[in-house]
């Protein structure tokens, strides 16, 4: 595989559509074009192949894949990790709709949805794990 970036952190940012490929991509490894393409048609909506072949070549010119070119098909893998990109993202989401405040977060998620007995007790040893951690 090309190796320019390491996998550490994104280079950009991804977009909502380069992350539905990286997804793909943490899902399943190194993939081709044709089956990415294929994985996105059957989860998401439907995607034109030169679309994604598009897409995926302005991700390795990003550095956010990686692209074996040994074979014939050409085989792409990701070139972020995905708990690091993800934590990216919520980062960014956090600071900017709630002001770097994850308890604002947190209430307004629950508050927002219906949460059930299991993951109110999955929230609850979070927080008592965390308490002790401090």
């Amino acid at each position: 595989m090309n190796d320019s970036k390491n996998k550490n952190t994104p280079s950009t940012e991804p977009t909502k559509a380069e992350l539905e490929i990286l997804q793909v991509l943490w899902r399943h490894g190194p993939s081709t074009v044709r089956f990415v393409n294929e994985e996105l048609n059957q989860q998401k909506r439907e995607v034109n192949y030169s679309s994604t072949l598009k897409l995926m070549q302005i991700m390795f010119e990003k550095g956010l894949v990686r692209r074996d070119e040994s074979q014939m098909k050409h085989k792409y893998e990701s070139a972020v990790e995905e708990s690091v990109t993800k934590n990216l993202l919520l980062n960014r989401f956090v600071d900017t709709l709630y002001e770097g405040s994850a308890t604002n977060l947190m209430l307004q998620l629950l508050g927002n949805q219906k949460t059930s007995k299991e993951e109110i007790e999955a929230i609850k040893a979070l927080i008592r794990n965390l308490e002790t951690d401090q």
